[in-house]
């Protein structure tokens, strides 16, 4: 059995936390994975922006990000796997819902199940359509599109 936790930074916790919760178990489900002990924070530009100048050496926010830790832990004879964590931030993606096109439901869907892959092992070389990782990316996001995270007459806040 899958477990995620949802914690904030710099912003409330959304009213949908319990919602974001349920889909990323169920993208862990997607690619059938079992046991894991998930980590996402929801935060503001200036918390990833600090993120990603002291990890990645990038001195701009950006979406989201994945922090992996790989450890197993065995009790009684259960191992529970700690991927890792998610981070993403509520302003890029409504900027990016809002640069796209999109319903900012969407674009969460698609950070939470782009942040589980990387989790996962998976990377990109390029933002290209084409890479593997995103090919599968859209695969599960098209799979799972009746789910809503944020539900439709509300925002991310």
């Amino acid at each position: 059995m899958n477990n995620a936790a949802i914690s904030t930074e710099g912003k409330p916790p959304p009213a949908w936390s319990n919602e974001a919760v349920i889909f990323a178990l169920k993208v862990l489900d997607e690619i059938k994975r079992d046991n894991w002990e998930l980590s996402i924070l929801f935060c503001d530009d200036k918390k990833i922006k600090e993120l990603n100048r002291q990890y990645r050496e990038k001195d701009e926010p950006t979406d989201v990000l994945s922090f992996v830790l790989g450890e197993s832990i065995k009790e009684n004879g259960k191992t529970t796997y700690f991927p890792g964590d998610i981070v993403i931030s509520l302003d890029t993606l409504r900027e990016n819902a809002s640069n796209f096109q999109i319903p900012e439901d969407e674009e969460l869907r698609r950070l939470l199940i782009h942040g589980i892959l990387h989790l996962d092992g998976m990377d990109h070389g390029t933002i290209n359509k084409d890479e593997p990782m995103l090919i599968l990316q859209e695969e599960i996001l098209n799979k799972l599109s009746n789910e809503r995270i944020i539900p439709p007459a509300g925002g991310i806040n």
